[in-house]
Order: structure tokens, then sequence, then C-alpha cells
């Protein structure tokens, strides 16, 4: 399921791939992570749609069908419901962590650091 969470999945395709029935795989999967497969899909891909929102170079669109939702309505409320905000908002707080702004950093520390011949040797 983590190689292919983009991939149209379900519980009859995922069970046979394990060799079980789709009930008792079931009951062998919510045993051992403590959520159902579809559950766990869904947060494996809203996992990685925080990661490509963050990156900030697909749309939420691009990012809705490359994680394997095939609803933009659905991937949008699925994830306010798991993250706390829409996939814009997410996107603009995640841009808006990235930026260091300049007045933080020491001009003193850019000149000493900033640059690789700038360097104090090693003692």
């Amino acid at each position: 399921m983590d190689r292919n969470y983009a991939a149209p999945l379900d519980l009859d395709r995922i069970a046979a791939e394990a060799c079980l029935s789709p009930y008792h795989f079931l009951r062998l999967f919510k045993q051992a992570f403590n959520r159902t497969p579809h559950r766990y899909l869904t947060e494996r891909r809203i996992r990685r749609a925080k990661e490509l929102l963050a990156n900030g170079s697909l749309t939420v669109t691009e990012v809705c069908f490359e994680v394997g939702f095939e609803s933009l309505g659905s991937f949008s409320s699925l994830f306010r419901k798991h993250a706390g905000r829409s996939p814009v908002d997410y996107r603009t707080a995640a841009v808006e962590r990235k930026r260091v702004p300049q007045k933080q950093v020491p001009s003193c520390f850019i000149t000493m650091w900033g640059m690789p011949d700038a360097r104090p040797p090693r003692v």
C-alpha cells in the first residue's frame, strides 16, 4: 500500500495480494495497525499531499490526482479533516515557514559562514 498509494486500491485487491480473504485481511490489518486499510491509505495519501503542497510546484488539483484521489472535492474535505486546514491554506503556511527573514541572520554570520572561502580554519 505504501508503494502503490496513488493507484486505485480496494480491499479485494489488497487482500488478494496478501493471499487472504478480504474479511480476514481486514481483521488482521486492523489488529496490526489499529486502523482500517482504507483509513491507512487515506492517511498515507494525505501525508504525501502535504509534502507536495509544501514543495509548492504543483497545483492543488495536480496534487489531488498525483496522490490517488479521484475527486478534488473529496480530497479537499479529507485533507481539511486530517490537516485541520484546506490544501491552499496548508500550502501558504508551509511556504511561510520556509521563508527566513533576512533580519534574523546577523550579517557577520553570513560573512563568516556564508561563503566557503571566508570560513576560518578548523582547529
